[in-house]
């Protein structure tokens, strides 16, 4: 207990940091993956291989390898030093935003293709049919995976300690560094992890049951 006592204060800063690169990069992710998805179903072959492309590229590559590539390639290229926290909120857009791509497109396709035929035959655009008739009804599908994506987002950020982020894995690495406590420090922080994915997991099964009643 005195051990945790006197670290508790920098593991929920570690915490914090955590949370906020979480956040931050969800909602970059949703947006992009939402577009890119989105580009993935319009009638057009090259919008529909440009999002193939992004999804395959960014999905393909790991995660470690990418922020490396964009905190210490990039600056090389465009001369200019990019902050790890800009960095990192990069990264989780980018390779977070090719998985939520892939389920927005798979969620908008899974809707009775007979959905749209009958918008279009109404008379309705296919933009309108799309934001109307067919979003609403992929939405239902896709919420339970968003709220999956924050979860797969949150244990993510953990790989981002390679860029020097203060996050709660870097944290451990330095209360360790001071104590030598290696068990017990990444028991603690393991635990952290498990409580706020465990909370996210039964709010996410919450979600899929009033989805689904």
């Amino acid at each position: 207990m005195g051990l945790l006592k006197s670290n508790w204060g920098t593991l929920m800063s570690g915490l914090g940091e955590t949370i906020q690169l979480t956040v931050v990069g969800i909602l970059c992710a949703t947006i992009v993956g939402v577009l890119i998805g989105l580009l993935g179903v319009v009638p057009n072959k090259i919008a529909q291989g440009t999002a193939t492309t992004f999804i395959y590229i960014f999905r393909g590559l790991p995660l470690m390898v990418l922020a490396l590539f964009i905190y210490t390639g990039v600056p090389m290229v465009i001369g200019t030093k990019i902050p790890a926290f800009v960095a990192g909120i990069v990264t989780l857009t980018l390779n977070e935003g090719a998985y939520t791509a892939a389920f927005v497109k798979g969620g908008i396709n899974s809707v009775d293709v007979g959905q749209m035929e009958a918008a279009r035959s109404l008379g309705l655009p296919w933009g309108k049919a799309m934001r109307r008739v067919i979003l609403p009804q992929g939405l239902r599908i896709m919420v339970p995976s968003f709220i999956n994506q924050f979860i797969i987002t949150l244990k993510d950020t953990s790989i981002l300690s390679i860029l020097g982020l203060m996050e709660l894995t870097q944290t451990g690495k330095i209360i360790i560094a001071r104590n030598m406590e290696g068990f017990k420090i990444w028991t603690m922080v393991a635990l952290i992890y498990l409580i706020i994915i465990t909370l996210l997991t039964w709010l996410s099964n919450w979600v899929q049951r009033r989805v689904h009643a």
